[in-house]
C-alpha cells in the first residue's frame, strides 16, 4: 500500500542546463523530506506554451512504501515571466513553501520577485554564480529566510576557528580556497572579529593559514548534494549570522 504525503511545498528554478543536476539530487532526498515539489523549467526562447509532467516517486518507510510527487512544467515564451501564478494553485495549504533557485538568480527580475513573494525560505548555491552577487542577495533578507549551500559547506571550518579564540582575534588570518566558499568564511570571520581580513587567495580547496602556520583541515566525510540541499530544508527561521557573513563579504 503506498500512502501519499507531503511536508511541504518544494519549489525549483531549473534552467534546462541545471535540470540533469537538479534530477539526480531529488532522487536523493524523497525519505528525508517527503514533498509535493514543483520544478519550473523556463524555456523563454521558445513558443508560448505550458507542458506539465507528473512523477509519483515511491520510498520504503518501515511496512509501508511512502509516495510524494514532482511536478514538472516546463515553461515556454512568456510563460517563464509569470511562474508564481502556475505556483499558487498546486502549492499545498498550511504547509511551508521551499524555493531552490539552480544558477545565478536574476535579481531585479519579475520572476524572481514573485517566486521570492510566495516562498518561506530561498536556498541558492553561490559556487553556481558567474559573479559573487552577495549585497543583491543581502537585498531579499527582509523579505525571506535564505540558505546557501556554499555556506553550509564551511561549517566544520568554522568549528575548528571557533575552537581557537581568544588567540585568533589578534593573528594574522590568510584564506584561500574556492572563491564563493572562501568569501564566506572571510565575511564570517569579518564579521566576529569585527576586523578587517585580508582578500582570499584563489584555490582547489578551501585552508586557513593562522599566525604564519597552516591550520590542518577539519576531518568531516563529503556531504551529497541532496544531503546538504536535505539539511537546509530542515531551517526555518532567519540565520543571523549567515546574513551578517554575507553582509561583511559585501
Amino acid at each position: 500500500m503506498n500512502q501519499r504525503t507531503s511536508v511541504m511545498t518544494h519549489v525549483a528554478w531549473v534552467p534546462p542546463e541545471w535540470v540533469e543536476a537538479a534530477e539526480r539530487t531529488l532522487d536523493g532526498m524523497e525519505e528525508s523530506h517527503p514533498s509535493r515539489t514543483i520544478v519550473l523549467v523556463p524555456l523563454p526562447e521558445e513558443e508560448s506554451a505550458i507542458d506539465v509532467t507528473l512523477d509519483v516517486r515511491s520510498f520504503a518507510a518501515g511496512d509501508r512504501a511512502i509516495a510524494s510527487e514532482v511536478i514538472w512544467l516546463r515553461l515556454g515564451g512568456e510563460r517563464a515571466a509569470a511562474p508564481a501564478s502556475l505556483v499558487l494553485p498546486l502549492a499545498l495549504s498550511d504547509l511551508p513553501v521551499f524555493l531552490r533557485w539552480r544558477g545565478e538568480p536574476p535579481f531585479g527580475a519579475a520572476h524572481w520577485d514573485q517566486l521570492v513573494g510566495l516562498a518561506d525560505r530561498l536556498v541558492v548555491d553561490s559556487s553556481e554564480w558567474n559573479s559573487l552577487r552577495y549585497p543583491e542577495l543581502a537585498g531579499v533578507f527582509e523579505r525571506i529566510a535564505v540558505s546557501d549551500i556554499e555556506w553550509a559547506r564551511t561549517y566544520q571550518w568554522r568549528v575548528k576557528l571557533a575552537e581557537t579564540w581568544p588567540g585568533i582575534r589578534e593573528q594574522e588570518i590568510r584564506i584561500r580556497g574556492p572563491r564563493a566558499e572562501a568569501t564566506l568564511l572571510r565575511g564570517w570571520l569579518a564579521s566576529r572579529l569585527r576586523r578587517p581580513i585580508r582578500p582570499i587567495e584563489p584555490a582547489g580547496e578551501l585552508g586557513v593559514r593562522l599566525g604564519g602556520e597552516d591550520l590542518r583541515p577539519p576531518a568531516e566525510q563529503p556531504r551529497s548534494p541532496s544531503e546538504l540541499l536535505s539539511a537546509e530544508l530542515d531551517r526555518f527561521a532567519r540565520d543571523r549570522i549567515y546574513e551578517e557573513a554575507v553582509l561583511a563579504a559585501v
